[in-house]
């Protein structure tokens, strides 16, 4: 392998370290919906212009996904698998994000009486046979044929929930709808469009930078309300057609494509990311003119001012851990960062089992004091950090 080659595999830490940061982030600010929590750590309302924590979080390791692109398609290159072979992987990935994103969106419209059972058990059962089907088991194992007979009761448990699922009422009863994907169906549809671009410009990047345009361009369109031509595909294709999470994961993707192939030295990388991040930023500012700065409407402004927000973080943390070598204290973040799926769901499924339970045990998640709620949802993700560390200690591990 020529040093080039060896470049491009290296780990960037500063990668999974923020990566990590986000997903800390995003399971804090999910329990910040109690009254009296400080504005700027929520979610924004849909017209205010304007935006807090909350809404820079996910776009950020939407970003993250987008980086993370290049360097896996890559190293299944070198394992030597084929073009087709990439291409089937990326399918399972996204078909499998989407159907999980998709399932749990629609757990609270789950009908007990007509399903057959609680919305509790239907759920806690799901996280189950999903770790049993995409959990990373130990390879070369004496238990091999037991692993082998895990994968296939959780795929036939999966299933069976999803067949029995019912919603609705006796009269009028409905199955799974698509909605808005989830937050695992949304990162399914950006995950798509950016590996697909990756692949199809073998890995360039102009062509990155080129697909990143192209989705930019449409989410102006489609938050400027002028694409009507496209409302017979929104059912399934409108993530991809509104543009906005793409954009955000091509970004991610240019600059993994940028920091794999450029012959830049590690210094001239963090100014291009630091300088990168604030043309953004100002960017977004400037579209501000025409588009306010929204989550829920995903706005171009809104989109570029993440991205830019995630460089600079980027940028900062790059400098002091892959160029000056600071990495005391990051030890738990690049580990998190490391067991993304299985740090953000594990959560899910303590809250499941929770709920299970007939008395009360969260009682941080109560609206008379806020800086509980505050402080309660910080020691939970620091604990749920730490939970996916024990988890892969044990060989549970979620790998799509």
């Amino acid at each position: 392998m020529d040093t080039n080659s060896k470049k491009s595999s290296q780990r960037i830490l500063s990668i999974d370290i923020v990566r990590g940061l986000t997903l800390l982030l995003m399971l804090f600010v999910n329990d910040l919906y109690m009254p009296g929590v400080p504005a700027w750590l929520g979610h924004t309302e849909m017209n205010f212009d304007g935006m807090g924590l909350a809404d820079w979080v996910f776009p950020s390791f939407l970003f993250m996904v987008g980086i993370s692109i290049p360097y896996a398609i890559e190293a299944r290159r070198r394992k030597g698998e084929s073009m087709l072979r990439v291409m089937l992987h990326i399918l399972w990935r996204t078909l499998s994000l989407i159907c999980i994103g998709v399932a749990l969106l629609n757990v609270g419209r789950l009908n007990p009486e007509m399903t057959g059972i609680s919305k509790e058990a239907w759920r806690w059962l799901f996280y189950l046979f999903l770790f049993m089907l995409w959990n990373t088991y130990p390879r070369e194992s004496r238990y091999d044929l037991l692993f082998k007979v895990l994968r296939a009761i959780g795929f036939v448990g999966i299933i069976v929930l999803l067949a029995i699922f019912r919603a609705g009422t006796p009269e009028d009863p409905h199955w799974l709808v698509a909605s808005w994907w989830g937050i695992l169906g949304l990162i399914g549809w950006g995950y798509l469009v950016a590996a697909l671009v990756s692949v199809l410009t073998r890995g360039t990047i102009l062509g990155a930078f080129i697909g990143w345009a192209v989705f930019l361009v449409l989410n102006m369109i489609s938050s400027a309300g002028i694409n009507d031509w496209a409302v017979a595909l929104r059912p399934i294709l409108g993530t991809v057609l509104q543009g906005n999470t793409p954009m955000i994961v091509l970004a991610g993707l240019l600059l993994g494509t940028y920091l794999m192939r450029s012959q830049h030295d590690m210094r001239r990388k963090v100014v291009v990311m630091a300088g990168v991040g604030v043309v953004a930023i100002i960017a977004g500012f400037i579209l501000r003119n025409w588009y306010i700065i929204s989550k829920i409407l995903a706005t171009p402004s809104w989109g570029l001012i993440c991205i830019g927000i995630s460089l600079l973080v980027l940028a900062l943390v790059f400098y002091r851990t892959d160029i000056c070598g600071h990495t005391r204290f990051t030890g738990l973040l690049a580990t998190t960062g490391r067991n993304s799926m299985t740090t953000y769901l594990a959560p899910s499924v303590l809250y499941s089992a929770i709920g299970l339970l007939p008395f009360h045990v969260l009682i941080y998640k109560q609206p008379d004091c806020a800086w509980l709620a505050i402080a309660g949802s910080a020691l939970w993700s620091v604990a749920m950090a730490y939970f996916s560390i024990l988890l892969d200690k044990l060989h549970i591990k979620l790998k799509l």
